[in-house]
């Protein structure tokens, strides 16, 4: 028997029980997620920039620099030491932390359910998940988070969001389609809105936003 070696096959996004789901978030993508908030009817750009932000899986800051581009502050940390100063903090264990405004962040896909529910009981406005669109399937996460705190909105991109797992790169292509699940405290309990993130990658890379050739990611 031949190995399947399709791209979908190939590219799928499986990791063990114990990884560290290494896989840092491209900053275009954060800054589409901060530019739809700033948009909406009950935030105005002003205001999202005397919020306050956490980011619990701050990885080596590839989303924290572009939330800090919005926001009036961002807390940082995560549960691995990945050497560049963020404090070392497992955010599901021990009490709640203290309430910021919002909550962001692309939490291991194996842990997010939990992730979800710590970050809605802490956050007083609202809470942004970026994951695999294939989280919105199953049966099981049917019955303990969608049919009890749906999100208010599904944020799908139209372009692919390419994640490599441990490096931040330019380069490179994926099989696997992420989208931005949001919780709005204020808006929790109406019907989940489908929405699209439209082409904006050329537009929202900066310079500085990937390590350059040779520099240890």
């Amino acid at each position: 028997m031949t190995q399947n070696r399709s791209t979908a096959v190939m590219q799928r996004r499986v990791e063990p029980h114990d990884s560290l789901d290494n896989f840092p978030t491209p900053p275009w993508s954060t800054r589409a997620l901060c530019e739809w908030i700033s948009m909406q009817a009950w935030c105005d750009e002003l205001l999202l920039n005397n919020m306050t932000c956490r980011e619990p899986t701050a990885n080596r800051g590839h989303m924290v620099r572009p939330l800090r581009e919005y926001f009036a502050s961002v807390e940082a940390s995560d549960q691995h030491d990945y050497g560049v100063g963020f404090p070392v903090r497992d955010y599901l264990f021990g009490p709640n932390p203290e309430p910021v405004a919002w909550t962001i962040t692309n939490p291991p896909f194996r842990l997010a359910e939990d992730f979800i529910a710590r970050a809605l009981d802490t956050s007083t406005i609202g809470v942004a998940m970026i994951l695999r669109v294939a989280f919105l399937e199953g049966v099981g996460r049917y019955n303990s988070l969608f049919s009890v705190t749906p999100p208010t909105h599904v944020l799908q991109f139209a372009e692919r969001v390419p994640m490599h797992k441990g490096k931040l790169t330019a380069t490179g292509s994926t099989a696997t389609a992420y989208a931005w699940l949001v919780w709005v405290k204020a808006e929790m309990g109406k019907d989940t809105r489908l929405g699209w993130i439209g082409p904006c990658r050329k537009r929202l890379e900066y310079a500085g936003d990937y390590p350059a050739d040779g520099e240890v990611e």
